[in-house]
């Protein structure tokens, strides 16, 4: 099983011949610096890459007790809209029963309302990046809240800055990221400044 797991340096080249990870220059709307920017869906529009990333994170779930004990019963969730297809690649390579995913309404990550009325089965959390790991950390709480459990949280890129674990649960990923975040330009020119020309993103 081991084998199906690809190497972080071969799911780099997949995202970057996707345009799914870009080195340049880069701000946020929310004034911060970075010379890295991740579009992880990007990649999942192509479906032999969508197969190989959700394979080798299914592997890594399905080497853990926790989670193959539960197969397939089992519900994948997604934080985010941008976690979406890593969330349905992921159903499909582990033959979950169940997806979920959660929405922003009024500044509030929520699940929408008919999920109360449903049976979920214990919840593996997905996502395209983890950084700080709030909103995997919120959707964590959101499910708790439902009475549900946890077994799994995952993603694509886990950014080495961020959280190894939510409620004591591993993150597991296909590449840690070293990707410095800079609150001025100045302090991102000084450190690792380039000649790219600037381009403003939405966020982080």
């Amino acid at each position: 099983m081991i084998d199906l797991i690809p190497p972080p340096e071969k799911v780099m080249q997949i995202l970057l011949d996707a345009g799914a990870y870009r080195f340049g220059n880069f701000a946020s709307r929310n004034d911060k610096y970075s010379s890295h920017f991740f579009q992880v869906p990007m990649a999942f529009h192509f479906y032999d890459n969508a197969r190989v990333l959700a394979v080798g994170l299914s592997r890594k779930f399905r080497m853990d007790k926790a989670v193959s004990s539960r197969l397939p019963q089992v519900a994948i969730v997604s934080p985010t809209t941008w976690g979406i297809p890593v969330a349905f690649s992921t159903r499909e390579a582990l033959n979950a029963e169940q997806i979920y995913w959660a929405e922003q309404e009024n500044g509030q990550r929520q699940f929408p309302l008919y999920i109360k009325n449903c049976n979920v089965n214990a919840c593996i959390i997905v996502d395209d990046i983890v950084r700080s790991g709030s909103t995997m950390l919120e959707t964590y709480e959101l499910i708790k809240n439902l009475g549900v459990d946890v077994i799994g949280c995952g993603a694509i890129v886990r950014f080495k800055d961020g959280p190894k674990e939510i409620g004591g649960i591993e993150i597991k990923s296909l590449v840690e990221f070293d990707s410095p975040i800079y609150d001025t330009f100045e302090e991102w020119k000084e450190a690792e400044g380039n000649d790219f020309p600037q381009e403003i993103v939405a966020t982080f």
